[in-house]
């Protein structure tokens, strides 16, 4: 399992002397010498929260300084999101992103408060994940071809879970809905944690979702995991078929996990945090962490993150219009 934390507390990790603090951050009114704030805009226990708690102690090492995680959940994303938007851009306040939340909520809800494009500036990708269907077993199909079949003879009865509306989650299942025709409900929740709570007991039957929170109650029988959504099988889940393998064909959607810093601050600032991320991303001991959970590492530039995140808004944008997906 992962740590977690109630939403208003923050963790310090990594601390060190002041003397050592990075040149050129400035201390913002209140905060500790030096200190940078993650700001994770899930509840604990997810894989933003994960890959939040991955990055922040090495990432304190190498930047000589104090990193906090500090989760700031609700509205699809938007409020730890947007309090990052508006923080003072001299590199202490920085957002650890779900794609989700960045491409997937600007393409269904108007008038955010910011603007993904404009309002931040890419520092550095952390992850790409894969999705896998996650299946309560209350549900007897052992395949995506059988859940298919199990579906369309029951239309409506079944429901599936999201981390909200707009999310990554929800967007891949819409997408997955219309190609296979078929109709099942949309429940959305406040984050991954409170719907793998409701996947576990039932009250839904499906959740297609990034799988480091999920594996450990695949590996105890409490879920299946029916397909993975990459182009390949995952060497950390080698049984997990792909969709194309389970009769989806061409159905290949990664979700990622990305550091974003306010878009005013300054270039030198910017580069030293990106130089630094990318160095954490290539430790042997991150790399490990996060292939394990299901993760891949790659490299991506800054300017070809953000060239990603224009990419894929646009993308979901048609999704969202051609499922009729609305704001809640």
């Amino acid at each position: 399992m992962f740590p977690t934390m109630a939403p208003t507390r923050r963790a310090l990790l990594g601390a060190v002397p002041a003397a050592l603090t990075l040149p050129g951050l400035a201390r913002p009114a209140g905060a500790q010498s030096g200190t940078i704030t993650l700001i994770v805009p899930t509840a604990p226990a997810g894989t933003t929260d994960f890959a939040g708690r991955l990055l922040a102690e090495p990432l304190a090492r190498r930047l000589g300084q104090s990193v906090v995680v500090e989760n700031r959940a609700g509205a699809n994303g938007a409020i730890g999101t947007g309090a990052v938007a508006r923080a003072r851009p001299d590199g202490t306040t920085l957002l650890v992103q779900y794609s989700g939340y960045h491409v997937g909520t600007p393409a269904i809800v108007p008038n955010l408060g910011y603007d993904v494009v404009k309002d931040f500036a890419p520092v550095g990708l952390l992850m790409d994940a894969p999705q896998v269907l996650f299946l309560h077993p209350s549900v007897p199909a052992k395949t995506v071809a059988e859940l298919v079949d199990y579906a369309k003879a029951r239309p409506g009865e079944l429901n599936y879970a999201s981390s909200g509306n707009g999310s990554m989650q929800h967007l891949v299942t819409e997408l997955w809905k219309q190609q296979a025709g078929l109709d099942i409900a949309h429940v959305p929740y406040r984050g991954t944690g409170p719907a793998t709570q409701d996947l576990l007991t039932g009250r839904v039957q499906m959740f297609i979702t990034t799988p480091p929170p999920l594996m450990p109650y695949v590996k105890d029988g409490s879920l299946r995991a029916l397909a993975i959504t990459s182009a390949e099988r995952h060497p950390a889940l080698p049984e997990v078929p792909t969709m194309a393998e389970s009769g989806q064909p061409g159905f290949v959607q990664l979700a990622w996990f990305a550091v974003f810093a306010p878009a005013a601050t300054p270039e030198p600032v910017l580069k030293r945090l990106s130089d630094a991320v990318a160095a954490v991303v290539q430790e042997p001991d991150f790399r490990r962490r996060a292939e394990e959970q299901g993760a891949v590492i790659r490299a991506l530039e800054p300017a070809a993150l953000q060239q990603r995140v224009r990419d894929e808004l646009e993308e979901w944008t048609t999704v969202a219009r051609n499922a009729n997906i609305k704001p809640e």
